[in-house]
């Protein structure tokens, strides 16, 4: 199957127009990303990936005030400043230290 050099530049040229179309896309969704005072808001499903934790566990976390959040229309935001620095109260020194709970 030979296809001639015209067809294979127009071919080319749709190709890379989609490109830019995709990368004005993927502009566009991190500029609408959710931010307060220019930082950036996570959302539960964000937090649970990055610690791998459940949601109970983050639930938990909220509960006895380990981490910051607040809700905009009933739904629960983080700041990543706050869980940055949850993560880093986790850890001391280079070794992990289990979050305790006060009602246990």
């Amino acid at each position: 199957m030979n296809i001639d050099r015209v067809e294979f530049l127009s071919w080319m040229e749709r190709i890379m127009k989609r490109f830019d179309i995709l990368a004005g896309d993927i502009e566009n969704r991190e500029k609408k990303r959710l931010s307060i005072d220019g930082e950036e808001l996570l959302d539960n499903q964000d937090v649970l990936q990055m610690l791998k934790i459940t949601y109970r566990c983050l639930q938990r976390y909220r509960t006895i005030g380990k981490i910051k959040y607040f809700t905009i229309s009933g739904k629960v935001f983080y700041k990543s400043s706050d869980v940055h620095q949850f993560i880093r109260d986790s850890y001391q020194g280079g070794k992990y230290t289990p979050m305790k709970e006060s009602n246990r």
